[in-house]
């Protein structure tokens, strides 16, 4: 696919999520994702997440479960070649177990394929801001 569509792709995702639009969000992925969480990251431990269900189950659903709220700001999205996207952005978010808020910057690599369905995601973030505030 061509990066403008490919931009396309992963901002229409990042509004789908906004909106707690999951099925938007689960339908742009290929069946056989692989999604890896940033290494030292508590929700890395089922890395990689293979398919839209494990992701849903592995990753959303226990950010839903853990966080008062869990929310993406200032997200900016850059083209790569090769069928990538980058975008960079801040979770704002409340751990309810601690009531502890965080705003940690993060970066998320997404790989497309030629059909414009993402087939890989990696994240990066401030793990170590993560982590205070699950103490």
């Amino acid at each position: 696919m061509e990066n403008k569509q490919n931009l396309q792709v992963i901002e229409n995702l990042y509004n789908a999520f906004a909106t707690g639009d999951m099925p938007t969000v689960l339908g742009s992925m290929d069946p056989a994702i692989e999604w890896n969480e940033a290494e030292s990251n508590s929700l890395a431990d089922g890395n990689p997440y293979v398919g839209p269900n494990a992701i849903l189950e592995g990753v959303f659903a226990r950010l839903g479960a853990n966080h008062e709220h869990f929310g993406l700001k200032d997200v900016k999205i850059h083209g790569m070649n090769d069928n990538k996207v980058l975008a960079t952005l801040r979770y704002d978010a409340k751990v309810k177990v601690t009531g502890k808020a965080y705003n940690a910057q993060a970066a998320h690599l997404w790989t497309l394929n030629n059909e414009g369905k993402i087939t890989a995601f990696q994240q990066f973030v401030d793990t170590k801001k993560l982590a205070d505030a699950e103490k």
